[in-house]
């Protein structure tokens, strides 16, 4: 099954797709989509769109993996426009029939490291080793994209979302 991950960001969306195989995980190609900031927020979402469509139909995933929004008090706008990188990313995978399934950060991080508070090196480590790596997967948002992808890959007992729909992944 081919998995793609998504890191939602509005200035920086990172992807990552993974073939899982059983317990055999390939990374297949990871990177990011770079989104101008000083476009308005309508242009920028049409191109997040519009440069998600080109990735999901070179990589053709059987399965999308978002991250959840989560937003702290002090930076209320920041969950705002990750919501709208989301609805977009949702959007993509529905236009193009691709199964949706969401996880929360700390569920990611859990899945990866055994603790739902882990910091970035050690989940930047913790996918380097799991994916055979050599290298730390660089910038922050591809890495957080590829164990988002990883973390589906691992919850892939659970039950599969149909196409063109989405739910919470809540184990």
């Amino acid at each position: 099954m081919r998995i793609l991950g998504i890191d939602p960001g509005l200035r920086i969306t990172g992807y990552g797709a993974i073939d899982a195989l059983g317990s055999n995980l390939t990374v297949v190609e990871a990177g990011v989509i770079r989104i101008p900031t000083d476009l308005p927020l309508a242009m920028r979402l049409h191109r997040l769109h519009v440069d998600l469509i080109a990735v999901i139909e070179e990589l053709k995933p059987d399965l999308m993996s978002v991250e959840t929004v989560f937003s702290h008090p002090e930076r209320a706008a920041t969950g705002v426009r990750m919501g709208h990188a989301r609805g977009v990313i949702l959007l993509a995978a529905a236009q193009n029939g691709v199964k949706i399934v969401e996880h929360a950060p700390a569920q990611v991080k859990k899945a990866l490291t055994g603790d739902g508070s882990a910091d970035k090196s050690r989940m930047q480590a913790a996918i380097a080793s799991r994916c055979g790596l050599d290298v730390i997967p660089e910038p922050a948002d591809v890495a957080d994209a590829l164990a988002i992808a990883l973390c589906a890959a691992q919850r892939l007992d659970a039950a599969v979302i149909p196409a063109g729909t989405h739910a919470s992944a809540r184990r």
